[in-house]
């Protein structure tokens, strides 16, 4: 039998190894070699390459028809983003067989994906799937079959406008027990960008205000919402990705959060391009009342792949807006210095009290004004290096202006 000599029947990907499946980018070529190893020489048909991708959504759903009848409603739909089909190992014209000898044998293969691909997802209700597979063929014999997935990721850079742009939100609730008002909650929260990378640290900004008689434990997570669409249905799944807890809330009182840290985990970035799978992110901060539902305020988020570049393309705007002179960040090093310790920047009560934001009174039109505008960009970086040499020295052509003119 052919398979009792078949040693090694596998895909083989081109580039560095990983742990898991390879991945690529969207419009890259994917190369490889289909291996055959042989403990004698066996006769072979042919041998056929197939790349695939595709997205794929399905679920069920129980429904009710009157009082004895029930029945079972399914959706399903799917996307295809990638088909390509080879042969590797044609069977010779006159319709014989091919005889490959005992030993080694290597079939490379080459096909370019497409610029627009959906990146790689598994979830519970549908999943976005790349591979490849490779069926050996011999007349009279069972088709063996070896398949190989490998992982697509669509770039996401958020060194956009869209995605640099800060976040800000408030929201106020009415606690009531048994009809009696128990006074009013409220929430402001700000974010220094919409877009961010798995690593990196989010500094969320709040105000929460206390007027209610009881304690209230404010709370922030950022949560993943997987959305599936199949004939025009829509069916969502949410999870917590990662949350933390903040001091409880005294009856009466404020508590401000400076920048309270949030990390984000590895995650998979968003899918926001495909027509039947959205992975989409926000940060939510809530505030448990007791005794009433939670007051909770969503600000959006966008997970991508390639990292905020700190000189990139926000230092090129705002010179182009405004005309400002940056030659000297090209001597700030890659890696600024650590902020320092916020009891250094905080020595006063009134320097606290001067990075303190506004009181609730002033929140009015919180939305059409930068909130938290003080925080800025380089306010941990180095000035520009002093020189006793005039960098622009007055040019000899031109005439001294008399001083009693």
């Amino acid at each position: 039998m052919l398979f009792d000599r078949l040693k090694r029947f596998s895909i083989v990907l081109e580039g560095p190894e990983r742990v898991g499946p390879a991945a690529f980018s969207p419009g890259q070529a994917v190369s490889g070699r289909v291996v055959l190893e042989l403990a004698a020489a066996a006769r072979f048909g042919a041998l056929s390459l197939r790349a695939g991708g595709s997205a794929r959504v399905h679920w069920s759903e129980s429904r009710s028809a009157g009082a004895s009848t029930a029945y079972t409603q399914s959706y399903s739909d799917r996307v295809e983003y990638l088909s390509h089909r080879e042969t590797l190992l044609a069977p010779p014209d006159n319709g014989e067989v091919t005889i490959l000898q005992a030993g080694r044998h290597e079939f490379p293969f080459t096909f370019q994906l497409p610029e627009t691909l959906a990146t790689s997802f598994e979830g519970k209700h549908g999943s976005v799937r790349y591979w490849v597979k490779a069926k050996l063929h011999r007349p009279w014999s069972p088709v063996k079959k070896v398949k190989k997935e490998f992982t697509v990721i669509e770039p996401i850079d958020i060194n956009t406008p869209a995605l640099l742009a800060p976040q800000a939100g408030a929201k106020e609730k009415l606690a009531r027990a048994w009809y009696c008002n128990r006074g009013q909650v409220s929430v402001t929260a700000k974010i220094d960008r919409k877009g961010y990378t798995p690593g990196e640290v989010i500094p969320i900004f709040a105000e929460i205000d206390n007027c209610t008689s009881r304690a209230v434990v404010p709370k922030a997570a950022i949560v993943q919402t997987q959305t599936f669409i199949a004939r025009g249905t829509k069916k969502q799944k949410k999870s917590v990705v990662t949350s933390i807890v903040g001091d409880s809330i005294a009856a009466g009182k404020r508590e401000v959060w400076h920048g309270r840290a949030l990390k984000i985990p590895p995650v998979g970035p968003s899918i926001l391009q495909c027509r039947i799978i959205q992975v989409e992110y926000s940060l939510k901060v809530c505030v448990d009342i007791p005794g009433t539902s939670k007051l909770l305020l969503e600000l959006p988020l966008v997970i991508g792949t390639i990292p905020l570049h700190p000189f990139g393309s926000r230092t090129s705007s705002v010179s182009s807006q405004y005309s400002v002179n940056l030659d000297w960040l090209s001597t700030i090093p890659e890696q600024p210095e650590a902020p320092p310790e916020y009891s250094a920047v905080v020595s006063s009560p009134e320097t606290e009290q001067s990075l303190a934001p506004p009181c609730r009174s002033e929140l009015v039109g919180v939305l059409e004004g930068p909130f938290f505008a003080y925080i800025q960009e380089f306010r941990f970086r180095p000035p520009p290096l002093y020189s006793e040499i005039d960098p622009n020295p007055p040019s000899d052509t031109i005439r001294p202006r008399c001083m009693t003119c």
